[in-house]
């Protein structure tokens, strides 16, 4: 069982869950990183897009809705991740279920790392994408064991470049610095000990602290706005492919 698994991402579909999609990238740097990749990419999507293990959705609002037909795919076991989306097309995390030369655009977020069958998938990629079509992937580098047992690996920039060799275009770029990966782990702790912790020490500690957690917020978001720090030890990946 897994004690401290991952906040769903949900779609920012309603008042509510807008607060907590916006709210929870104050905190979440992970996501936030993501999200600032996404939104410079998405937009400019036009045609049939692909969500390949989209979950929620949670990212289908930056695309434009007069200019973009979005289909969604995700595993049958998702729901057991809290994933409930009743637009999805469920396929088995190989094969998409799409003919050759489908779509114009697609999108992967932090997706691989629980593909045993990792290469088969981005084979697939290739296979449903038009010519000239464009691509995002994300994926974590420092992130914790998460989604357990379900998570397999982490790439570096030198397997990413070869995985995605058939594509005529591969861009890859670092997602943070080591500032943001350890103010990443540290908002971690203070979450995990805070909210996840019967031992009234921990949540004591935590509480006396919490001066602490506002400066290392702080610097996480600094080292993302201003590229503070190392790129070699990143909170993780985003790939941009052309077809």
């Amino acid at each position: 069982m897994e004690n401290f698994q991952p906040v769903s991402n949900i779609a920012p579909n309603t008042p509510i869950n807008k607060i907590k999609f916006y709210g929870r990238m104050l905190l979440d740097l992970q996501i936030l990183s993501i999200y600032r990749n996404l939104k410079k990419i998405l937009p400019v999507f036009k045609g049939k897009v692909l969500d390949i293990g989209c979950g929620g959705s949670p990212y289908k609002h930056l695309l434009q809705a007069d200019h973009t037909k979005y289909y969604g795919i995700d595993i049958a076991g998702a729901s057991q991740f809290k994933y409930n989306n009743s637009e999805v097309t469920i396929f088995d995390g190989k094969k998409i279920p799409f003919e050759d030369n489908t779509f114009d655009a697609f999108l992967c977020t932090e997706v691989l790392e629980h593909c045993p069958d990792y290469r088969e998938l981005i084979s697939e990629m290739y296979r449903v994408s038009k010519k000239d079509a464009t691509g995002i992937i994300t994926v974590p580098w420092s992130a914790r064991f998460h989604y357990i047992p379900y998570d397999y690996f982490r790439y570096t920039p030198s397997t990413l470049k070869d995985l995605f060799s058939s594509f005529s275009q591969v861009t890859i770029t670092p997602r943070g610095t080591d500032i943001t990966a350890i103010s990443s782990k540290i908002i971690v702790l203070f979450y995990r000990n805070l909210f996840n912790q019967k031992n009234l020490i921990y949540i004591l500690l935590s509480v006396i602290f919490s001066p602490v957690l506002v400066l290392v917020v702080l610097l996480g978001h600094l080292s993302l706005l201003l590229n503070i720090g190392s790129s070699d030890d990143p909170i993780g990946y985003t790939i941009l492919v052309k077809k």
